[in-house]
This record gives C-alpha cells, sequence and structure tokens, in this order.
C-alpha cells in the first residue's frame, strides 16, 4: 500500500498544509491538487457534493500525489466506508462529543481486529497498491471534529481514544457552542478565551500522543497556529479562493476605470 505521505512529513516534524474542497466538481479537485499542498479535504458535510461527486474527485487528484481525505456528513458507517472504499487516506468525522462516539468512529474506519470495517475496497484496491487489507489500519487515519461544548468538557477522553489519530478543531462551530451564540461562527478566532481553547486542545493532543489540526481562514493565521503546536492547518476552501481572487480583480478593473474616466475629464478640461 502507498505510504500516507502526512505520516511520514509529521514524523519528520513537519507541519502539513491541507487543502480544502466544497465544490462538486474534479477539475476544480485537480487544479487544487497541483498547488502543492501536503493534503486535500473533499467535503461531503457542508460542500456542495455528494458521493456521486466525491469519487471522479478522489481519481482526478492521484496524479498530483496529494494525500486525499474526506470529511464525511455525520458519524454514520456507511459513509464513512464508502469513503474509503473510495480511497481516502483519512477520515474527519464532524460533531465528536464523547469518548464512546469516538470509539464507534474509530471502529468504522479500522479492520478487525481493531473495529468493524466492513471489507469491500472498490477503487481502493486499483489507487493505492497492493496489500490493502493489512495494511490499512497503519495508514489511515482517523480525525476526529471537536466543535462543541460538550466536546471541549470531554476533551481528554476523546483524545485517549485507542486507534484515534487527531482532533480536527472546527473554529466556527465551537466558538458558537462554547459562547451559547454570542459570537457569530467564523475562522481566526482572536479572542483570548479562544486562543487558550485552541492551545488547551494541542495540549490535550501532546499529552495522549495524536495530532492536532485547525481550519484556519489565512495563511498568517496557519502560521500562528503552527507555532501553538498544530501539526496540520487547512487554510481556507476553494470556494473562498475563488471569490477572493475573483473579487480583488474586479475591484482592481473598477480603480483602473475610476482612474481612467477621471484622466479623461481633466484632459478635456471638465473640472
Amino acid at each position: 500500500m502507498i505510504t500516507n505521505t502526512l505520516k511520514k512529513l509529521w514524523a519528520d516534524g513537519r507541519p502539513t498544509i491541507n487543502g480544502w474542497l466544497s465544490i462538486g466538481n474534479s477539475f476544480t479537485a485537480e487544479i487544487m491538487a497541483a498547488q502543492g499542498y501536503d493534503s486535500i479535504g473533499i467535503d461531503l458535510q457542508h460542500g456542495a457534493l455528494d458521493y456521486n461527486a466525491m469519487l471522479p474527485m478522489l481519481q482526478t487528484m492521484r496524479a498530483s500525489g496529494v494525500t486525499p481525505l474526506v470529511r464525511v456528513p455525520w458519524l454514520e458507517p456507511g459513509i464513512i466506508m464508502k469513503a474509503l472504499d473510495s480511497g481516502a487516506y483519512g477520515i474527519i468525522c464532524p460533531m465528536i462529543n464523547t469518548a464512546e462516539e469516538a470509539a464507534r468512529f474509530v471502529s468504522c474506519v479500522r479492520y478487525p481486529p481493531a473495529g468493524q470495517r466492513s471489507f469491500g475496497p472498490t477503487r481502493a484496491n486499483f489507487a493505492v497498491g497492493a496489500n490493502y487489507a493489512t495494511e490499512a489500519n497503519g495508514e489511515i487515519l482517523a480525525f476526529a471534529m471537536v466543535e462543541t461544548a460538550e466536546a471541549m468538557a470531554n476533551l481528554h477522553a476523546i483524545a485517549a481514544t485507542p486507534g484515534l489519530d487527531g482532533i480536527y478543531v472546527g473554529p466556527a462551530d465551537l466558538t458558537f457552542s462554547l459562547h451559547g451564540g454570542r459570537l457569530p461562527p467564523a475562522f481566526d478566532r482572536e479572542e483570548p478565551e479562544m486562543i487558550e481553547v485552541l492551545q488547551a486542545i494541542v495540549r490535550a493532543c501532546r499529552k495522549h500522543g495524536i495530532r492536532a489540526a485547525l481550519h484556519c481562514g489565512t495563511p498568517e493565521y496557519a502560521g500562528r497556529a503552527v507555532a501553538w503546536g498544530f501539526d496540520m492547518t487547512t487554510v481556507s476552501n476553494d470556494v473562498r479562493l475563488l471569490a477572493g481572487a475573483a473579487e480583488t480583480a474586479v475591484k482592481r478593473f473598477r480603480a483602473l476605470m475610476a482612474g481612467a474616466s477621471a484622466k479623461s475629464v481633466n484632459a478635456k478640461g471638465g473640472y
């Protein structure tokens, strides 16, 4: 089985950058995968896509060698196993609030005797190399999302779950939950209490020997997160990157046209 690049990078002490796909399109996936990310996550939870879109996205990303991850919609065995059978090298599972839920999640990712994953890697058999059945448990990553007040109350119990590889922080939902809706959901939190929460998650992950990941809005914030100890940071997503680049281009064009118009009026002696 092809080795999981993320595990190799982390073992060498190197933080990784993860891309994020919310548009269900294989061409978009191909473009993003070619930009130098260490891994790319496909968002089945909030993204505008389903399994039928995810499969060709995984296929088209293969050429780049990027490590493919999938965020599933929920803690549901069927979609977790189908994403893995499709060739995902890691599953990010949302709304894990207790150690029991974390253990159930891990059991869906691992083949027996470590879990209850059913065998039938239809695409993975062809996409990830030989010996999948015997090596998948050691290569596939299981990330539990901590994004609620309940999850924070159970943080150490979740982090201590056998077979769990890491905690992936959803800062928008976590802020929303911890502050009872008083603060708007968003990335890149600057509130001192939220920064302390993020650092507490890193400490818990370090204590229990697992990885910490954070979804960020900007490279600058991702750099700060790495300094706090996060092993993986996701920076923005395809939707925001597309919108941001388009907005920048349009604003620049409008400014240039306004400047040209003013020069033309002045040249004619209009003012």
